[in-house]
């Protein structure tokens, strides 16, 4: 298939954090289910999300009925979009880049390739791909040394030190209002945690609140409160409760305009019963705080608080 005489039809490619995925002529589904070409583990996306159809030139976007909508470009629609270089497609918590490479010949089948590992800049401290040789942002080639991030790297627990040394970077990057580069870092991490539990392993809860106040970070300075679901969602798939801490970032993100966290607050509080009584003084704490921002919020059937919203603590 051509676009004129001798002339190969474009190719194009999601970004979807260090990843890049070819997308073929015919359809792509996106989704939390396996059977999908491009799978996002991200309980906000539904099985079947989205669908990507190339024909020929035309790249058209269709949100497959999903319980929290497609964005491009920030924008929601239910209709089909017709999708153009540099566009942002926000699934979920979620972002991909949609991107046309310069022609080529069709790509027949669907492919996964890993862009290359993060380094790190010594110049301006922001993440980039290691084979990119040098910074994109400021051009430097210098990178930060393993042990200036995080201390030495512990080969038994190199899932868990990715994760600290993703937040940390996030950290640098709200310190330098770079929100973008915040999210995709974040993202990242985010992905870290969802890993290990697909995987079967556990989680480590120091590590996990790390990223849950980071996701809280966002979600206040980005206005996004899918952030705060994202945390809820998380925490229900642990066998602990929730710090206190944690619990007053997600009343915090339940002030933001539309925010809708009562489900999720309700869903976490069940688990939250469901692993026995509080044997600690902080698993009571936080029993209780649970129990207090729940009655916080609206009751779905009425939309009535049963207690004022700002009596409840702000983010520490």
């Amino acid at each position: 298939m051509t676009r004129g005489e001798g002339r190969p039809v474009a190719r194009y490619r999601l970004r979807f954090l260090l990843q890049e995925f070819d997308l073929p002529q015919g359809s792509t589904l996106i989704g939390r289910s396996s059977d999908c070409q491009v799978t996002i583990e991200d309980p906000l996306v539904s099985r079947q999300h989205a669908r990507i159809d190339i024909t020929g030139d035309a790249v058209m976007l269709h949100d497959l009925g999903s319980r929290n909508g497609v964005k491009v470009n920030g924008k929601g629609s239910k209709v089909p979009v017709r999708l153009k270089d540099g566009d942002r497609l926000r699934v979920g918590t979620q972002e991909l880049v949609f991107c046309e490479v310069p022609a080529a010949p069709a790509v027949t089948k669907m492919s996964n390739k890993t862009t290359g590992f993060l380094r790190y800049c010594a110049r301006c401290q922001m993440p980039y791909p290691q084979e990119v040789g040098n910074c994109p942002n400021c051009g430097s080639d210098e990178q930060l040394e393993e042990e200036t991030l995080s201390g030495h790297l512990d080969a038994h627990n190199q899932d868990g030190w990715n994760v600290q040394l993703l937040v940390e970077v996030f950290d640098r990057a709200m310190k330098l209002e770079r929100f973008a580069d915040g999210e995709r870092i974040l993202r990242r991490a985010t992905t870290e945690v969802e890993e290990r539990f697909l995987n079967g392993q556990v989680v480590d809860s120091k590590r996990l609140e790390l990223v849950a106040h980071a996701a809280a970070r966002l979600a206040l300075s980005a206005l996004e409160p899918e952030w705060g679901r994202w945390v809820a969602e998380v925490y229900r798939r642990t066998n602990h409760l929730v710090p206190v801490a944690v619990i007053d970032n997600l009343a915090a993100i339940s002030r933001l305009e539309r925010a809708d966290l009562t489900d999720a607050v309700e869903q976490l509080l069940v688990h939250a019963r469901s692993l026995g009584p509080p044997r600690t003084d902080d698993d009571r704490r936080s029993l209780a705080q649970l129990e207090t921002l729940r009655a916080a919020l609206p009751d779905p059937q009425s939309g009535v608080h049963t207690r004022p919203l700002e009596k409840l603590p702000n983010v520490p």
